[in-house]
């Protein structure tokens, strides 16, 4: 009796050590199930994250290379406009500006049949052929849609420190205000995120003008404005002095300023004060050739620009159609601006100064979107920064006042 209970027990341990090491190797099992399983998704959505990666950026390389090919259209544009009739370039006008995906690159052969693009008749996309290797072919690389405005609402750039941008003036009907915004959030550095912009709280006469180091990096610059213009016809003193309220050339210098009292509009002929006549004396007066103080923006939390102001224009000399140019030079700071121009109170179109692409470009089947502006420089009017620019040696000066023949040194020690 006690032999048989002893191997009842015996035989009822050993059952319960094979149900615990069922349990233990069916846990360990779904442990490492879980493991693998979970390895494996990782694994495949890093692959899914790295392909998306790659054709995001090959649909955005897709994208530029509709803008490149844009610009190029843009030139041949300008060619015509230059070189051809006004009838002629009206028509390429017309074309260039169609609203319809990719007319601007077919444009005259644009995309032509180089290395660069090839053209998929019927299907309206543009097949971007970068190699004839299976990995390029199967990124099937195009771009979708590319149009061109050449009417845009307003001029947008960036210029740094000491370096002017001129703005061709060229509208699609007449004008008589500019509009200045600038410094953006952009200019107040990546290394902060302060929205703070420091400004000036008065107005002093004149306005306090500092070394470079002492403008603080967080100030809008003080830009110096310059207004050139022409009618029908001039000549060269006609810049050098104003003819009742005509002008063909003007310089404000803008002070920012957070003053409530600040300037937010102001004309061109109110702040000259340049003889007005080839033969007439400077006025006594001299205050309007101080910086004009303008009224800022202290926070740039809501975005936009911090300093605006409206400037009316002055009538060219002899009047006319006006060909204008807005030389804009920020001093002490780097800065982003926009210029808009307007006629009252209705606002004006740029025409063909800076034409804004967009073009949609596809890497399979994702597609990136992007939108470019490209400046159209006039290469006819070259505009130096300085009357003088030297790269090595010494500049000097010699000056006589005399009555009789005067001949000046042949050498010269500065």
């Amino acid at each position: 009796m006690g032999l048989t209970s002893a191997m009842k027990s015996v035989g009822s341990m050993s059952n319960q050590r094979g149900a615990v090491s069922i349990f233990v190797v069916i846990f360990a099992a779904l442990l490492i199930t879980i493991v693998t399983v979970s390895f494996v998704r990782i694994m495949v959505n890093d692959q899914n994250q790295a392909t998306n990666s790659d054709l995001s950026q090959s649909a955005y390389d897709s994208a530029l290379a509709g803008v490149e090919d844009a610009k190029r259209a843009l030139l041949r544009y300008q060619s015509i406009c230059q070189t051809g009739t006004q009838v002629e370039c009206d028509e390429a006008a017309s074309r260039i500006s169609s609203n319809t995906c990719n007319a601007v690159v077919r444009y005259g052969d644009v995309i032509g049949s180089d290395s660069e693009g090839e053209a998929t008749t019927g299907v309206g996309e543009i097949r971007i052929q970068q190699s004839t290797t299976a990995n390029d072919e199967a990124l099937e690389q195009a771009y979708t849609c590319v149009t061109v405005d050449l009417e845009t609402p307003d001029y947008v750039s960036s210029s740094s420190s000491n370096i002017s941008r001129l703005i061709p003036l060229r509208a699609t009907e007449e004008f008589n205000t500019v509009t200045i915004e600038w410094f953006s959030r952009d200019d107040l550095g990546t290394s902060t995120t302060s929205t703070s912009v420091n400004l000036l709280s008065g107005i002093s006469s004149p306005m306090p003008l500092r070394q470079t180091s002492s403008w603080p990096v967080d100030r809008p610059p003080l830009l110096r404005t310059q207004l050139m213009q022409y009618g029908d016809s001039f000549t060269l003193e006609q810049f050098d002095y104003m003819s009742g309220s005509e002008s063909n050339a003007n310089t404000i210098f803008l002070y920012p300023t957070s003053a409530s009292a600040a300037n937010t509009s102001t004309s061109f002929a109110a702040r000259d004060q340049r003889r007005t006549s080839p033969t007439g004396q400077t006025p006594a007066d001299i205050s309007a050739d101080t910086p004009l103080p303008v009224r800022c923006r202290a926070s740039l939390a809501s975005g936009g620009y911090s300093c605006q102001i409206d400037l009316t224009l002055p009538a060219p000399i002899g009047g006319g159609d006006r060909t204008a140019y807005l030389r804009l030079t920020p001093l002490y700071n780097t800065t982003h601006f926009r210029v808009s121009l307007a006629n009252g109170s209705r606002d004006v179109d740029f025409d063909g100064v800076q034409p804004i692409v967009d073009s949609t470009g596809r890497a399979n089947d994702l597609f990136r979107r992007v939108q470019s502006r490209v400046d159209m420089e006039d290469t006819t009017f070259p505009y130096p920064e300085g009357a003088i620019d030297l790269s090595s040696g010494d500049l000097c000066k010699n000056f006589a006042v005399t009555d009789t023949s005067y001949i000046g040194r042949s050498g010269c020690t500065p």
